[in-house]
């Protein structure tokens, strides 16, 4: 199988900013409180954009810095929680508002926070099949809509957003590695969606994730470094699901990166889910710390349970 390699990047976040002290005036909480736990200190929620605007804006970013023109993508995978509609799909309305061609596929994907590796890992084999050599994938989120603002456990962690990827499939490229996995489970992370008789908030038992997610970082890690046959030193960036800053801290310190090779946004942005890893490859590839022939090391894990990593290069 030809393999794929990211050739632009962009992201879209809201303007409206909410600080750690504007959570703090409607629960019981502190800044000190949530940055101590969870290095968040702002999050971004949308007033008058939509889904489908987040979206748009990140992939018509992408497909600037691409160099590539809507008529060569071959699909589109959005990766969400939160679509605007449940029908049409968010991708389906972002191939209308691009004018993307008429006989590709383009669908929503929904592996939670683990979204956009799914989406990656899916669009490699689409793009095998396809005439077109060109995807758009897609991370978006409107996390805000789906808060319970009565429980100050959860209601502080999230933020809505978008980032998107144009991908290129070449012939001789390598595969981006990737290795995924799931186990269901509604009681530690639960999204209800049209069950009648249930609101639809986020409910997550916090404690429980997170002993989920520091076992899940490592065992993706370990498991893409092997199926790719490269260790730690082969890796040029490590880019992690921006869940909590404590978690990826853990990672770095077991593993020995260095400063210069991971990067944390999640001071800014909170929680954005499927949106959270392209958000943070779309600001390192503007900060010029990631380019042409960067390896990146990419890890999530989410509600599902989901977890993922790959091995990503750009072109």
């Amino acid at each position: 199988m030809n393999g794929i390699k990211i050739r632009g990047t962009g992201r879209c976040v809201p303007k409206k900013v909410v600080t750690n002290q504007d959570l703090a005036n409607i629960v019981e909480t502190s800044d000190e409180w949530i940055t101590t736990r969870t290095g968040i200190q702002h999050r971004h929620h949308c007033v008058t954009e939509s889904h489908a605007d987040l979206c748009l804006w990140a992939a018509r970013s992408a497909l600037e810095k691409a160099g590539v023109t809507p008529d060569q993508i071959g699909a589109v995978i959005v990766a969400t929680v939160t679509p605007g509609t449940a029908c049409p799909s968010a991708a389906c309305l972002l191939q209308r508002d691009l004018g993307l061609p008429a006989d590709i596929p383009c669908f929503d994907l929904n592996a939670a926070c683990t979204g956009f590796l799914f989406a990656l890992h899916t669009m490699e084999c689409l793009l095998n099949a396809s005439p077109r050599k060109f995807g758009l994938v897609v991370g978006a989120e409107q996390l805000s809509r789906v808060i319970n603002w009565e429980d100050r456990n959860t209601c502080i962690l999230f933020g809505d957003g978008a980032g998107a990827a144009v991908v290129e499939c070449r012939e001789g490229w390598p595969s981006i590695s990737a290795v995924l996995g799931a186990k269901g489970d509604d009681e530690l992370l639960r999204l209800p969606g049209l069950e009648a008789g249930e609101r639809s908030f986020i409910a997550m038992d916090g404690k429980k994730v997170f002993k989920f997610a520091v076992e899940a970082v490592p065992a993706c890690i370990d498991a893409v470094l092997e199926k790719a046959g490269k260790t730690v030193e082969d890796v040029d960036f490590f880019v992690f699901h921006q869940a909590n800053a404590r978690i990826i801290d853990l990672a770095v310190r077991k593993y020995h990166v260095p400063p210069e090779k991971y990067y944390k946004n999640i001071s800014e942005y909170g929680n954005t889910a499927a949106a959270s890893v392209p958000l943070v490859l779309s600001e390192l590839q503007d900060q010029g710390r990631i380019g042409p022939g960067s390896r990146m090391l990419v890890v999530a894990f989410g509600g599902g349970l989901t977890w993922g990593g790959a091995l990503m290069e750009f072109a």
